[in-house]
């Protein structure tokens, strides 16, 4: 579970609505439902529009995704590859049948089957690299669905605004309702940034960075296992695998043999 995501999240919220209790005029005057229902109601038509049904149901597996993030550890993962390469080269490919029961990752088991099975080394890289392309698009349209979100929420927000605007301003014979009016309209706006920049945008970005590294795992794991089905040694195994890890960490990782 990624602690970040949650903690920000919720630190997040805690300066916002701080702020509004600090602030001292009460917090009912920030909850507004017709504004919420322009900012978010909008928001989810617009995004609607844009992208298809499924597409637009995927998002809760999406944000689930920023938060649980189930990624193999280098080290983990290259000490795992150096054991398969050495079992490999002391009892055969058919030895590490056994391996598949104790795995969880379901592109790790698919690698080591095809390897079980006898599959050369060229045919394991193209069927697994297909995997990683397709994983890479879905990804790009989760966080492609969350940026126009992060846009189109201050874009309806302020279309919230320019709507409170303009019922207030054609209510001009009551000044006194002109501050509370004016109030009202803005709280489109506050909801439309609060929601794009605390929410939609930073989490664009963290399925961003979560897609990268778990691509870059998957690239592991295939360099891996073709290297075992060649009849790489481990030590071979295991230099191919670092050089997907900064020199700098190399020590941190390096894995026994």
């Amino acid at each position: 579970m990624d602690i970040a995501t949650i903690t920000g999240i919720l630190f997040g919220l805690v300066v916002v609505i701080g702020a509004i209790l600090s602030g001292g005029t009460g917090a009912g005057l920030f909850f507004n439902l017709p504004s919420l229902a322009i900012t978010i109601g909008g928001m989810i038509c617009a995004t609607l529009i844009h992208f298809s049904l499924p597409q637009f149901l995927g998002i809760f597996s999406i944000v689930k995704k920023t938060i649980v993030a189930k990624i193999p550890s280098e080290p983990e993962l290259i000490q795992q590859m150096v054991n398969y390469a050495a079992i490999n080269r002391r009892d055969g490919a058919l030895a590490l049948e056994q391996e598949i029961n104790k795995a969880s990752d379901l592109f790790f088991i698919k690698g080591l089957q095809m390897l079980v099975d006898g599959q050369e080394s060229e045919n394991i890289r193209e069927l697994m690299s297909m995997e990683i392309q397709y994983l890479q698009e879905r990804h790009s349209t989760g966080k492609k669905i969350l940026e126009f979100m992060g846009a189109s929420a201050p874009a309806f927000g302020m279309i919230g605004t320019l709507i409170g605007l303009v019922q207030m301003l054609a209510n001009l014979e009551d000044p006194s309702s002109i501050g509370t009016g004016m109030a009202t309209a803005l709280l489109t706006t506050f909801y439309g940034a609060f929601a794009a920049n605390l929410l939609f945008i930073p989490l664009a970005g963290k399925l961003g960075i979560y897609s990268q590294k778990e691509s870059t795992i998957m690239e592991m794991v295939i360099e891996g296992i073709c290297a075992i089905a060649q009849g790489e040694n481990p030590t071979i195994v295991r230099e191919k695998l670092h050089a997907f890890v900064s020199k700098s960490r190399r020590e941190e990782v390096k894995a026994t043999i």
